[in-house]
């Protein structure tokens, strides 16, 4: 299997590219500007239309969109969470998933069996509403809908979307005293996009497989 992933240089996308590459699949990596990964700054048009380019007549089976930026952790409702910040993220949350899937469908639709895999949260959820971190839970709340949505249009295609919380992971992004390693999130999302299928498209699914209320 040919299998993409966007921001495939750190954190859990460089995690599912070794345990992807690791079992035999093909795994294309993108990252802003890494000499081991294909050039792709998810927000511009123009890098995705280079990266369509490169990648012309390639069967794409499995699109995994990970890039993601949290911007405003820490971040003081008085004073905080400029404009800019929100613009950003959701520019590289929201549209630059919409981005890479727009792009990349024909790629897709060369596969027998073409799936999206999008890396969202848990915080995207209404049911998890602690406070705080308004840009970052409003920018996964959209790629959750997002994604839903996706679903719903590509379903006569044969592709099928998943969108999934990958834990609490002890990343950059999840800090320290996050609950579960790279690998162990990798691991699980492996499975759950293997399980990824025409009857399951549009599920929100935790890294261990259980369904996470919407």
């Amino acid at each position: 299997m040919q299998i993409l992933i966007t921001g495939a240089n750190r954190g859990i996308g460089a995690a599912l590219d070794s345990a992807l590459t690791a079992r035999g699949d093909t795994v294309l990596g993108t990252a802003r500007n890494h000499p081991e990964y294909l050039p792709l700054e998810v927000t511009d048009p123009a890098s995705h239309r280079a990266l369509s380019a490169r990648l012309e007549g390639q069967a794409i089976d499995t699109l995994i969109c990970n890039a993601g930026v949290y911007l405003d952790k820490g971040e003081n409702l008085a004073d905080g969470y400029p404009p800019e910040m929100w613009a950003e993220s959701f520019a590289v949350n929201v549209t630059g998933v919409f981005l890479t899937v727009q792009s990349l469908l024909p790629n897709l639709q060369l596969s027998d069996m073409p799936r999206i895999a999008i890396i969202s949260s848990q915080m995207a959820s209404h049911t998890r509403a602690p406070g705080g971190s308004y840009i970052y839970r409003a920018s996964k709340a959209a790629a959750l809908n997002l994604g839903r949505n996706l679903a719903t249009d590509l379903k006569p295609l044969g592709i099928a979307v998943g969108i999934y919380h990958p834990g609490w992971v002890r990343t950059d992004m999840g800090g320290a005293s996050a609950e579960i390693d790279v690998k162990e999130a990798a691991r699980g999302l492996v499975d759950r996009i293997d399980a990824l299928s025409p009857e399951t498209t549009g599920c929100f699914e935790t890294w261990d497989g259980r369904a996470h209320p919407f």
